[in-house]
């Protein structure tokens, strides 16, 4: 078995009432409660309002992303593959509200500059070997 991080991203839809949006919550804490009782799902966290972005040069207020790209919370799901966790993912009641999920594997081993990874630029691991 492997864990996943699971990204909220988006935002309800503007056309759903709070009382809808409720209802949708409500029903994706009992969905979690069931799926972390069978030790599928573990918890994460929303994501607060406020961010701040560290780069070598400057702390810039944000978020920085679109509306349709903003991250909203996570958390973790265990499965044997990431075709599972997109199934797991995908029974989410939240997703008729205008949510949606990114799912990445989680990975255990350390960073290497001669190993590809999400930071490495392109072809440059490879070519150091």
């Amino acid at each position: 078995m492997s864990e996943f991080l699971l990204l909220s991203r988006g935002q309800w839809d503007a056309d759903r009432s709070p009382e809808q949006i409720q209802g949708a919550i409500d029903a994706f804490y009992a969905w979690f409660g069931e799926q972390a009782a069978a030790g599928v799902l573990r918890a994460g966290s929303r994501l607060g309002t406020g961010c701040r972005l560290v780069t070598r040069e400057r702390v810039l207020d944000g978020p920085f992303t679109e509306a349709k790209e903003i991250i909203g919370g996570y958390w973790f799901i265990t499965a044997g593959s990431l075709d599972e966790a997109a199934r797991i993912a995908s029974r989410n009641p939240c997703l008729a509200f205008g949510l949606s999920f990114e799912i990445r594997p989680l990975e255990a081993e350390r960073a290497s500059a001669f190993r590809n990874g999400n930071e490495t630029p392109s072809g440059r691991a490879a070519a150091a070997r």
